[in-house]
């Protein structure tokens, strides 16, 4: 946890991501990535020199069956030990895309809705900034993306302002590489909430994945130096704070 904790303050730090008394929201699906960014920044909170208050938020998809329904009473009890109030809204989003529009690449949608849902409970909540779970190997992925599917140079930003909904979106967990946060969120055993959702492993982005992976075992160093890129060409919004300093491409592979 103190890795993850070094690499989230200076991922904040290299791109300013948190103002004093900022109030933050984390949006928590259950999976690996977001609890670990709700459990790093509750610690964090606790000693970092500029003070800001979390709260955690959950979208409940509304998967349909009792079988396949997300659980997240464990999820519930762990914010209260995480002292984050927390707050989980209903949605048909799972039954709009899957069963009325009957979506085949459903991925685009379903983000575009659950975007949606959560910026306007943030705005009736008055809160301005929340949290992603995207780490390093989700940047590279996107960039990836990008190249393949779009034929541009892009990815998400580490901060991002949202104009319409004067909201900012802020990525923590960016220096935190995938198995890092696995073996992390193993040995802590956080609350993971399995993902009932039908396209779950079966996506473009699941493509990307296992591309990376096959080329990365062929040329070593390609994640560390595509991220690197990303950070010195920069991308928009990628080239961290002047005064501050990059990480090392060995401090971010595990």
């Amino acid at each position: 946890m103190n890795r993850i904790l070094s690499r989230v303050r200076r991922c904040i730090e290299d791109y300013e991501m948190i103002q004093e008394n900022d109030r933050i929201a984390v949006g928590v699906s259950g999976g690996k990535d977001s609890l670990l960014l709700l459990t790093a920044l509750a610690k964090l909170r606790d000693f970092y020199p500029i003070p800001f208050q979390l709260e955690a938020i959950t979208l409940d998809m509304g998967h349909a069956d009792g079988m396949s329904g997300m659980d997240f009473s464990q999820v519930s009890t762990y914010c209260q030990e995480l002292n984050v109030p927390y707050t989980i809204l209903p949605s048909e989003i799972h039954h709009i895309i899957f069963d009325v529009r009957k979506e085949t690449n459903p991925c685009s949608m379903c983000a575009k809705m659950r975007r949606g849902a959560l910026h306007n409970a943030m705005q009736e909540r008055g809160i301005h900034k929340i949290a992603l779970g995207h780490h390093y190997d989700d940047a590279i992925e996107t960039f990836f993306m990008s190249l393949i599917f779009e034929g541009r140079l892009s990815c998400f930003q580490p901060v991002t302002w949202l104009d319409r909904t004067e909201i900012t979106q802020i990525r923590p967990l960016l220096y935190c590489g995938e198995t890092l946060v696995q073996h992390t969120v193993q040995k802590l055993n956080l609350p993971v909430v399995h993902n009932p959702c039908p396209a779950n492993g079966n996506t473009k982005r699941q493509e990307i994945k296992e591309l990376i992976y096959e080329l990365n075992g062929r040329y070593p160093h390609l994640k560390e130096r595509a991220f690197g890129a990303m950070q010195r060409l920069p991308l928009p919004a990628w080239g961290p704070i002047e005064h501050r300093r990059r990480p090392l491409p060995e401090e971010l592979e595990d």
